[in-house]
């Protein structure tokens, strides 16, 4: 699952078998696996630019993470309802961490993320916010994007 040592596949933990991934699957449709993240480990192209065993491990992965998810989990394998999919991003790592923060209250504070889940886009690493374009997804169709973040109650970022 290397793509020809591309270097934009090298991430740890690794790309792993469709067993695996079918594991991984019903950890997240059970309960088992509660919360969803990503390890979003952006490099310069120069450090990417090297044969695969002296290229770092890590892609970037906030850009591509929520249409991967939706897609994987909610559209296309149905796994889980898009309710619990924001539950895993959102209550669940609050809980962990316990801190005060994931749900939408009255005097709570105002870091939001809109979602537009049924959005399709192919994802185009020239378009990336972030300066980093290591991401083997590069030219996927994706369907479902963040459309819109508020933190404080201040919009820092729109499509």
């Amino acid at each position: 699952a290397i793509q020809n040592f591309d270097t934009n596949y090298k991430m740890n933990p690794p790309l792993r078998t469709q067993a695996d991934i079918d594991a991984l699957l019903e950890g997240i449709a059970d309960g088992t696996l509660s919360i969803l993240v990503s390890d979003h480990a952006p490099h310069a192209d120069f450090e990417k630019e090297v044969e695969f065993d002296g290229a770092p491990f890590g892609i970037i992965g906030l850009e591509t993470e929520l249409g991967l998810f939706l897609g994987l989990l909610v559209h296309t394998h149905r796994k889980i309802d898009i309710v619990r999919l924001i539950e895993m991003y959102t209550v669940e790592p609050a809980r962990l961490l316990k801190i005060d923060a994931g749900t939408l209250s009255i005097g709570a504070r105002a870091d939001l993320t809109l979602i537009d889940p049924d959005l399709e886009w192919t994802v185009r690493v020239d378009r990336f916010e972030s300066a980093s374009r290591n991401s083997p997804f590069d030219g996927w169709k994706l369907k479902g994007r963040a459309v819109r973040t508020i933190v404080g109650g201040k919009t820092v970022w729109n499509l």
